[in-house]
């Protein structure tokens, strides 16, 4: 069961770290902006009330000279300016022609204000807007450049308002210093403030930038696991899950940001049953599960499960551990093998020994006897000596690990190899009728050592042959030019659609479909193909109306030319009946379909 992808439980493997704030730097500009318009609002709203204060001083002819309710506009006009039009200044800039738009012309309209004022409404107050403007969203510098100017105004006003010297006088002054070191207090705790809660956020964003590092690392980790990962919840809804665990509960065919119900499908229900086991005992548990997608794939899945909680309060979700138990099985086999392998190397080396102490004996025997039995046994002696030790040879170099390269061989006639090679493989798998040669190269020369494309060739065979269905012409070789250079070998057998858990680990060494495999064929056969500069790759193709599966070989080749139809080429005994081919695919062609 699919279920929305714009539920609450959105696929998010660290949602607490996941928060919906930009990143540290944009986050701050965007709180400087709001903070910026913030002042710029208060200015707007001030400046609305002095020119309404004015006005209403106007009609009632209680107050100050008429050409103050003018300033008042003029200073109503400029602050919606600034509002609507002006930008915020990178904080903490010094000096900018904007300053004095702002702050100069507000302490500019004050100063006029109070000077000019009659009666007992007092203006200084207001100056307290333009020292914080000028604390909290610029320098240090300007803040105390604000306070000093308003200061030396109001000091300069009391010093003008009344007679020098008189009890007014000094009270005026006293009243107007006290009134200024507030100011360049004020200008210089709300700077301290303001710093500091600037700093003070930055670090917190810096952790919370950190923060969502670190969860995109461990979700990139999760993603690039082999090993599947389920978080799912006391209802068996699937909250996350790592494609791995996607491929394994629905293959390929797993839907973008959806999430799953483990209870909607009969093949799910061993990983549901689990999950509830888990819940019910409070405990982790493993269990062996198999999850069949369609009658042709399976999955067979080492379960493991651990429970999360949350404030203490006992289990919330359940997190799920997904293995592939061939990929278990298939590492357990490659360590066992490798000890193997390695004391192969070794008897090898052993063997060696004896084995040349073999040929020099039979050498001098054959020195010796002179009947026609006893020279043939010593020449049969002779061959299984020679085939000894090129497998002696085979197991060194495989050992060594040498690279792969080109290396020095004979230049072998492809088809009249191929042909050579698949009747005596006929004729020991007694496969007559079974098996259909399609010779298409037979100008094409490769560069391989006679023995190993044998072996190329008939491991490819013994694997068409475990798989074939066994009705007639069930197995195909066909060879064919691959433009000027290349030549290729392919054997095609109509078995059954290969699982996408094997297509993953065709060619490594020791992973098979079979129990009774050792899964070395293929893997030989990558091996040697790499060595002569050739390439092994596998394709699900349909030939002659059949769906089968197709191993081919592309190899560099000598003497080739556009393919002569031929007739099919069997070997004797071979109940086939003769037809031709359609033309070989051009390098360029699609590798859809053997042609």
């Amino acid at each position: 069961m699919l279920r929305d992808s714009a539920s609450p439980f959105a696929p998010s493997w660290f949602s607490a770290a996941e928060s919906t704030y930009a990143d540290g730097q944009e986050q701050r500009i965007r709180s400087f902006v709001r903070l910026w318009r913030a002042f710029m609002r208060a200015r707007v709203f001030i400046a609305a009330v002095l020119l309404a204060l004015q006005m209403f001083v106007l009609v009632t002819h209680t107050g100050g000279p008429d050409w103050l309710v003018l300033v008042c506009t003029l200073h109503l006009g400029a602050t919606l300016a600034v509002l609507i039009w002006s930008h915020p200044l990178q904080q903490g800039e010094p000096f900018h022609l904007q300053w004095l738009l702002t702050i100069g012309v507000d302490v500019l309209v004050f100063a006029v204000l109070q000077y000019v004022q009659q009666g007992s409404i007092n203006y200084t107050p207001l100056f307290a807007l333009p020292v914080l403007l000028a604390s909290i969203l610029g320098p240090l510098i300007l803040a105390l450049a604000t306070a000093a100017s308003v200061t030396l105004f109001l000091l300069g006003e009391a010093w003008l308002s009344a007679q020098l010297l008189s009890d007014v006088s000094t009270a005026r002054l006293l009243q107007t210093g006290l009134t200024g070191t507030g100011f360049f207090l004020v200008a210089l705790l709300a700077n301290q403030l303001a710093m500091r809660l600037a700093r003070e956020e930055a670090v917190a964003q810096s952790s919370q930038a950190a923060a969502r590092t670190q969860a995109q690392v461990n979700e990139l980790v999760i993603d690039s696991m082999s090993e599947g990962v389920l978080v799912v919840d006391t209802h068996g809804v699937v909250r996350n899950a790592n494609p791995a665990a996607q491929a394994m509960l629905m293959g390929v065919t797993f839907p973008h940001a959806a999430q799953l119900l483990l209870s909607a499908r009969p093949s799910w229900s061993g990983l549901f049953g689990l999950v509830q086991e888990t819940f019910l005992l409070g405990q982790p548990l493993e269990a062996d599960i198999t999850i069949a997608h369609d009658e042709h794939t399976t999955h067979r899945l080492s379960a493991r499960t651990r429970l999360t909680t949350q404030g203490g309060h006992g289990a919330d979700l359940c997190v799920l551990f997904l293995e592939d138990l061939r990929e278990v099985e298939a590492r357990v086999r490659t360590e066992k093998l490798a000890s193997m392998g390695r004391m192969s190397a070794a008897v090898a080396h052993e063997i060696r020994n004896p084995l040349s102490a073999i040929t020099q004996a039979n050498a001098l025997l054959d020195e010796e006897v002179q009947g026609v039995g006893q020279k043939r046994l010593t020449h049969m002696i002779n061959q299984n000596a020679q085939r000894l030790a090129r497998i002696v040879d085979d197991i060194l170099n495989v050992a060594r690990a040498l690279p792969s390269q080109s290396e020095a061989a004979l230049t072998l006639p492809l088809d009249q190899t191929v042909r050579q090679i698949t009747h005596e493989w006929t004729q020991q798998n007694q496969a007559q009728g079974v098996l259909g040669v399609h010779l298409h190269a037979p100008t094409a020369h490769v560069g391989f050592d006679p023995d190993h494309i044998r072996r190329l060739l008939v491991n490819l065979l013994d694997n068409a042959k475990r798989h074939a269905s066994g009705t007639p012409s069930s197995i195909r070789v066909i060879t064919q030019t691959a433009g000027n250079d290349r030549a290729r070998l392919s054997v095609w057998s109509d078995g059954s659609p290969l699982e996408a858990s094997v297509l993953r680990h065709l060619f490594e060494p020791f992973f098979s479909s079979e129990s009774r495999s050792s899964g070395l064929g293929l893997y030989i056969c990558r091996e040697l193909c790499e060595r002569y500069g050739a390439q092994i790759a596998y394709q699900r193709t349909r030939l002659d109306l059949r769906e089968g599966n197709a191993f081919y070989a592309t190899m560099r080749a000598s003497g080739s030319r556009a393919p002569v139809q031929q007739s099919l080429s069997y070997p004797p005994g071979d109940s086939v009946p003769s037809r031709t081919l359609p033309d070989p695919l051009r390098p360029d062609d699609a590798p859809s379909t053997i042609r």
